[in-house]
């Protein structure tokens, strides 16, 4: 792809690109950041979009997946008091138990077979989709369910049973 053509064919769609990135990442500079990462790509790859059908489809399918990243990313990055009620209300007994109840989910993990280790670490740590895991795993996105079922069963069994014993 020639330069002039890329600057009508991508350059063109960037007021469109950043709208579509606004929308998934709720912040106006990491949509920019988004868009420009997308159009970085492209221009890399200028050659090859020659054979693309649909360079606008091609273009928004990659700040798509940009887009995707970046949420994937700022998930892993979010510490579990966001999610833990009460985090706010910090006292050093509530904060040990919750350190101490993380510590002891992470080991119950860890104790797991490997696939559903892998499968609860991909889905519920990472962020995957199912169909995701299944092409990861090289599964079935059946496999995927009940094992994900069996190991979110098996840390929540036994969380409630070491929680008993403690208060007993």
């Amino acid at each position: 792809m020639q330069i002039e053509q890329f600057k009508t064919d991508i350059i063109s769609l960037r007021q469109k690109l950043f709208l579509f990135a606004l929308k998934y990442l709720q912040n106006e500079e990491d949509a920019e950041d988004a868009v420009q990462e997308t159009l970085l790509r492209l221009w890399k790859i200028r050659d090859q979009l020659d054979k693309v059908s649909s360079p606008g489809a091609f273009a928004m399918q990659t700040l798509k997946n940009i887009c995707i990243d970046r949420l994937r990313i700022a998930k892993e990055h979010t510490e579990i008091n966001d999610f833990y009620p009460g985090a706010n209300d910090d006292t050093p007994y509530s904060v040990m138990e919750r350190k101490d109840t993380v510590a002891l989910v992470k080991k119950i993990i860890e104790n797991l077979p490997e696939l559903q280790r892998t499968i609860i670490h991909l889905r519920d740590v990472e962020g995957y989709e199912l169909q995701e895991i299944a092409d990861i795993t090289g599964t079935q996105v059946g496999a995927v369910t009940v094992n994900l079922s069996r190991a979110r069963k098996k840390v929540r069994d036994t969380v409630c049973k070491i929680m008993k014993q403690r208060s007993a």
